[in-house]
Parts: C-alpha cells; sequence; structure tokens
C-alpha cells in the first residue's frame, strides 16, 4: 500500500510538472487589436483605436500603454500611460500638448486622439495591456502616414472598380431580358393576328362552301325547266303538219 501511494505521489507530481513547463493556455492570452494602417492631413486629427480581449475581469490594476516609433528612426519612446484608473501623458517627445485620452477600459477601449498633426508624426504607435493576472499577450500596432491630403486607399478604387463592373453588368442583363420581353410580346401579337386571319378565312371558306351546297338545286331546277321546254317544242313542232293536213280535207 505504502509503495503503491509513493507511485501515485510521484506520478502526480510529473503532471503537475509537466502542466506548469507548458506555461499558461494560449486560450487565457489577453489579445489587443488596432488598425493596420492610419491616414490624416497636416493640421487635422485623427484617432488611434485600441481593442482588447481579456479572459479575466477587468481589474484595478489594468494598465495601458503606448509608444511610438517615428519613421525611420529605431528607437522607441512612451507616450501615454494609463494605471490606477487615471491617464498619464508622457512630457517626452511632441505628444504632449495635442494627445487626448478617449478609451474605457470598463469597455475594453484604449484609444487615443493626435491633434494638430504634422509630418513628424509619421512613424509606429503600439498599443499595450496588461489585465493582471492577465498579462500574457502580445501588443498591437498601427502606422500613421500624415499626408497633405488623404489618398484614395487601393481597396476603394478596387470596389469602385468591381461595383461599376457589376452596375455595368446588371444593366446589360436587364437590357437583354427588356429586349427579349418586347421581342416575345410582339410575337404573341403577331400570332394572334395570324390566328386571327387563318379564322376569318375558314370563317369565308365555310360561308362560300354552304352557298355552292345552296345552289345546284336552283341549277338543276333551270335544267328540268329547259329540257321540258325544248321536249315540248319538239312535240308541238311534231304535230303541226298533221293538223294542216286536217285542215286541207
Amino acid at each position: 500500500m505504502a509503495l503503491g501511494a509513493i507511485g501515485d505521489g510521484r506520478l502526480l507530481l510529473l503532471l503537475v510538472g509537466l502542466l506548469s513547463a507548458s506555461g499558461p493556455s494560449p486560450t487565457l492570452a489577453i489579445h489587443v487589436y488596432t488598425p493596420r494602417e492610419v491616414y490624416g492631413t497636416v493640421g487635422s486629427h485623427v484617432t488611434l483605436s485600441c481593442s482588447f480581449w481579456s479572459s479575466e475581469w477587468i481589474s484595478e490594476d489594468i494598465s495601458i500603454t503606448w509608444h511610438f516609433q517615428a519613421e525611420g528612426s529605431r528607437d522607441s519612446i512612451s507616450i501615454f500611460h494609463y494605471a490606477k484608473g487615471q491617464p498619464y501623458i508622457d512630457d517626452v517627445g511632441s505628444f504632449k500638448e495635442r494627445m487626448e485620452w478617449v478609451g474605457n477600459p470598463r469597455r475594453k477601449d484604449g484609444s487615443i486622439v493626435i491633434h494638430n498633426l504634422d509630418y513628424t508624426d509619421n512613424g509606429t504607435f503600439t498599443c499595450d495591456v496588461k489585465n493582471p493576472p492577465d498579462i500574457v499577450g502580445k501588443s498591437s500596432q498601427v502606422t500613421l502616414y500624415v499626408l497633405e491630403k488623404v489618398p484614395t486607399r487601393y481597396g476603394v478604387v478596387l470596389g469602385s472598380i468591381i461595383g461599376g463592373a457589376l452596375l455595368l453588368v446588371a444593366l446589360l442583363v436587364a437590357v437583354v431580358y427588356l429586349l427579349r420581353f418586347c421581342w416575345l410580346r410582339r410575337q404573341a401579337v403577331l400570332q394572334r393576328r395570324l390566328s386571327a386571319m387563318e379564322k376569318g378565312k375558314l370563317q369565308r371558306s365555310a360561308k362560300d362552301a354552304s352557298k355552292r351546297s345552296r345552289q345546284p338545286p336552283v341549277l338543276y331546277a333551270m335544267l328540268d325547266h329547259s329540257r321540258s321546254a325544248k321536249a315540248a317544242a319538239e312535240k308541238k313542232s311534231k304535230g303541226a303538219p298533221g293538223e294542216a293536213r286536217k285542215d286541207k280535207k
């Protein structure tokens, strides 16, 4: 019994060691989300959105940090920090008087706004969130492009082209269906007219046939009358010489 208990204890310790060595489950890691890139114009303002998901309740010790790496630079500086329910804008850099906190950790939002944009603001901004005990996770980066005029993004142009092509196809299909409908309607009208003409011809043929069927008795009567008249005339011509001889006697 003792040996069995010792063996079970060693097995339990081995399982605990394996679990601890495997590290925290990736499903419990905090996830931070930012757009890939943001465009702005000189003198305007832009919102750098940062949202996150955590498997833990939002604690009082939650912290949100923003870092900035200027375009062409290898150094990254801290420009904003949120901790203990208070936002702090770092004195380092040129964002001190132009940054505004618009996030709400309770809504899992760590966004900031940068006002009065300048060309020097071009670079990469990194948002990092820690929600103890949920502190394992990767930060997220967004690249800011400050230009004189906001360019039309490739996706917008491609979407416009595809939309125009689909609209053209829809119009062509509608025209084809309209032409087909008009052609079928015209064929139906012509068919009705031909049917009416055929029906009229059949009616006229029937009337002519009925007239012809009524005419033969009249012709036969006229022929019989002409034959009887001819016979009477021949009989009279034959009887005339006899009567003349009686008169001479």
